[in-house]
């Protein structure tokens, strides 16, 4: 279990990193009255699944089989 939990681990931090790369790209900025806007139409879903499995991941490679 303990590499399973390593897998997911893994999977997850490269998912939030590469979704939390494209998310923050997916933005555009307009100027209103001198006063620049910023506006995301990201997709945060993936994001969000990516940190779960990385926790899930966490937990399964931290608990211990008694």
């Amino acid at each position: 279990m303990k590499k399973v939990g390593l897998l997911l681990l893994i999977a997850g931090i490269i998912g939030l990193a590469y979704f939390g790369y494209e998310a923050m790209q997916a933005s555009e900025s307009f100027s209103v009255l001198g006063v620049d806007v910023a506006v995301s139409q990201a997709n945060w879903t993936p994001v969000i699944i990516s940190g779960v499995v990385a926790i899930a991941g966490l937990i399964i490679y931290l608990v211990r089989k008694k």
